[in-house]
């Protein structure tokens, strides 16, 4: 829980409606976990890509599917799939004793 907890503080600062800055290769990442609209979801109003959802469907607050492609992406790139989790977390994680 640690890990996905400091993942979501330093991707969207718990924002569910964050969209990232455009990404060198022309992406962005969309809401509380900042999924990639290049391989994740559909920036369209279709659904797509490889979690079968859209981008505005990730950035909901009601985070069932942003959750969903999360654990989906977890499973085959592990933490280290996301930057953010990368560069502040992996060997640090936050004290969540008190939640």
């Amino acid at each position: 829980m640690r890990d996905w907890v400091c993942l979501v503080e330093h991707e969207s600062g718990r924002n569910t409606s964050k969209i990232g800055k455009v990404n060198k290769n022309g992406s962005r990442d969309y809401g509380l976990f900042q999924i990639n609209d290049k391989y994740w979801c559909s920036n369209t109003s279709s659904k797509g890509k490889d979690c079968n959802v859209t981008c505005a469907e990730v950035s909901q607050d009601d985070i069932t599917k942003a959750a969903t492609c999360a654990k989906k992406i977890f499973k085959r790139h592990g933490f280290n799939a996301w930057y953010g989790w990368k560069n502040h977390c992996q060997g640090a994680l936050p004290d969540i004793s008190s939640c």
